[in-house]
Formats: C-alpha cells, sequence, structure tokens
C-alpha cells in the first residue's frame, strides 16, 4: 500500500508518516514546502530518506490527481488545513485552503475511485459550540455524543464542520470511504503552533527554564499526539466502511491547573513558572467518542502524566542536542 499524507510537514502529520514508516509502509508526503524541522524530532536520518517529498498546494486538483496516479496511492490521510490563528487572520483563504483545499482531494480520489481504497481526514472538536449552548439538551456538565448539533464559534470550526458535509456527498458519488476525526488539545512534541498548542509550550519552557503562560484555562481534553496519529491510520485502513462518517475522540478531561502541576512534578526547577489565563475556549471540552472505540476497534489512549513525561524527556534530549527550536515560545 502507498500511502499520501497531506500536510505532511505539521506535528500530527510528522507522527503519522514516522508511524507508517515503522509499520514498512510507502509515504509519500505532500506539502506546501518541504520543512523537516518537526520530523527530526522523531525520526531516525535513514526514515527521513525513505519519505518521498513533493512539493504542492492542496487546491491544486489536477496536480494531486496526477500524484495519486504516478506514485499509485491506496490510501489517503488528508490532514493539510490553515489552523484557528490563520483562518481568523484571513477568513477568505481559511476557507479556499480549508474547504476548497479538501473538496480538490476528495475530486483527485474520486477521478482513482476504482484504486484509492479509503481516505481518513481531519476534523476537529471545533465544528461544536461552548459548552453553555449543549447543557438545555446534556445537562449542566454536558458530555456531547457524536451525533451532537454542530454550532462552530469560529471560522476554522466552520469550515471543518463543511468538510465532514461534504465527506459525505462525494462518498455518496464515488463510494470511497471518508472518515474524518475530530481531536481537541493535542500535545507532544511538534505541538507548536494553534489555539491548544499552550500546553505543549509549556512543557518546553520548563526544559529550557523559561516562564510560560498557557492562554487559556478551564477543563480541556488532552490527547497525545501519537495516539491521533495512529488513530487516523487506523481509519485510512477501513476501506470496507461505507460512506463517511466523523467521530469524536477522547483522551483525559483535565483542567489547565492540573496539567501544570503535573508538568512542575517532573521538571521539579519549573515550580512557580508557569501559569495560565482563567478563559475558556468557546469549545465544549467533553465529547463521547463511544462510537468510534465500538466501531474502529484497538483505538489507544497513552496516560496523561505518561505523555508529558515521554513529550518531556524527548525535549529534554532534544535540548542536551542543541536542537531544541524554542522559538515558539516567543509568539
Amino acid at each position: 500500500m502507498s500511502y499520501l499524507v497531506t500536510g505532511a510537514c505539521g506535528c500530527i502529520g510528522s507522527w503519522v508518516i514516522q508511524q507508517l514508516l515503522e509499520a514498512g509502509e510507502t509515504v509519500v508526503a505532500f506539502d506546501l514546502t518541504k520543512n523537516t524541522r518537526r520530523m527530526e524530532q522523531i525520526m531516525s536520518p535513514d526514515q527521513l530518506g525513505a519519505i518521498q517529498f513533493v512539493e504542492g498546494d492542496i487546491t491544486d486538483e489536477a496536480r494531486l490527481s496526477a500524484l495519486i496516479e504516478d506514485r499509485d496511492i491506496t490510501r489517503i490521510i488528508h490532514l493539510a488545513a490553515l489552523q484557528v490563528p490563520a483562518c481568523k487572520a484571513n477568513p477568505d483563504l481559511g476557507r479556499r485552503v480549508n474547504v476548497g483545499g479538501t473538496c480538490s482531494v476528495f475530486e483527485a480520489a474520486r477521478r482513482h475511485r476504482g484504486h484509492v481504497a479509503a481516505i481518513a481526514f481531519a476534523s476537529s472538536g471545533a465544528v461544536f459550540g461552548p459548552k453553555e449552548m449543549y447543557q438545555p439538551l446534556y445537562g449542566q456538565d454536558p458530555v456531547v455524543p457524536n451525533d451532537a448539533p454542530q454550532w462552530p464559534q469560529t471560522v476554522y470550526g466552520e469550515t471543518k464542520k463543511q468538510n465532514e458535509i461534504d465527506a459525505i456527498g462525494f462518498s455518496e458519488s464515488d463510494g470511497i470511504p471518508r472518515l474524518g476525526l475530530r481531536p481537541w488539545t493535542v500535545y507532544g512534541p511538534g505541538r507548536d503552533f494553534g489555539l491548544t498548542s499552550g500546553p505543549t509550550k509549556a512543557m518546553k519552557a520548563a526544559v529550557v527554564g523559561r516562564p510560560y503562560c498557557v492562554g487559556f484555562g478551564r477543563v480541556t481534553d488532552m490527547q497525545y499526539v501519537g495516539d491521533i496519529a495512529r488513530a487516523f491510520i487506523q481509519l485510512a485502513r477501513q476501506d470496507r466502511f461505507r460512506g463517511a462518517k466523523s467521530y469524536n475522540i477522547q483522551a483525559d478531561w483535565v483542567e489547565v491547573p492540573e496539567i501544570l502541576r503535573i508538568i512542575e512534578e517532573l521538571v521539579p526547577s519549573a515550580r512557580g513558572t508557569l501559569s495560565y489565563k482563567d478563559v475558556e475556549l468557546q469549545i465544549v471540552a467533553k465529547l463521547d467518542d463511544a462510537e468510534l472505540r465500538q466501531e474502529i476497534p484497538g483505538i489507544v489512549k497513552t496516560p496523561l502524566r505518561e505523555g508529558i513525561r515521554q513529550t518531556i524527556d524527548l525535549f529534554h534530549a532534544l535540548h542536551r542536542d542543541g536542537r531544541l527550536d524554542q522559538s515558539d515560545l516567543n509568539e
């Protein structure tokens, strides 16, 4: 099998490719530019050398279609998108990349419907609105089911909602399974950008001895990046699925002060240097993933403390080698 991974140089993309290579798969990495700095944190030189890099724009459907044919692509993991801050700064561009680009990927696959077996794509917990909108439906501390109403409060969330709608239409047309995943606060090595990147930056700041303030507080769902990457790969292997569907995924519901407490326990020198803003993000934090775990067996969840420990250990190793990029701490 040959996998096409879009948004390959991003955080999740880097982990997806690393795991595919570990499994002996052939990987074509597609991104706007070749930037391996995140991959270099988690891959060996031999693994990096095994990746087939292709630079290109996901809105270029003809280029994607030719790539699928030329590289004998059988499965697609579509992660490329502009994140919340970029969509807020330029909504038109956000819609063009996130909606138009996703339709380009879906259409390119449709042109090769006899060859492409399945597509996994990145939706987001941002398709849902704030907690108070769900309290009348699910109680004071709502746990939102997979099929809950979607009331996104950001351009990014709107684009992900549209991706889910478009996936249904395309799969009804061509029969290719299109399965989406709705991550929440993804953390771990490589998570250096985006609305919920603060906890990972706090881990890095602790390692290098710098103060850091997470830009939000209250409850969030901490999801280790290695687990999220593995889930995307599992979705891409569901070639017997019929139609399209998107899934909530859940790991550890935890308040930001508890995250900082664990970091300070693991890095005692950081005590008193980490803080947070008492701001609640406008996305309900607790998503029920019972449907995902029932329909896609083997979904893995790394315990929160273990995931934070693994992240800090790698940051320590990179820092000792002089390879830990700290530029994201200045944002």
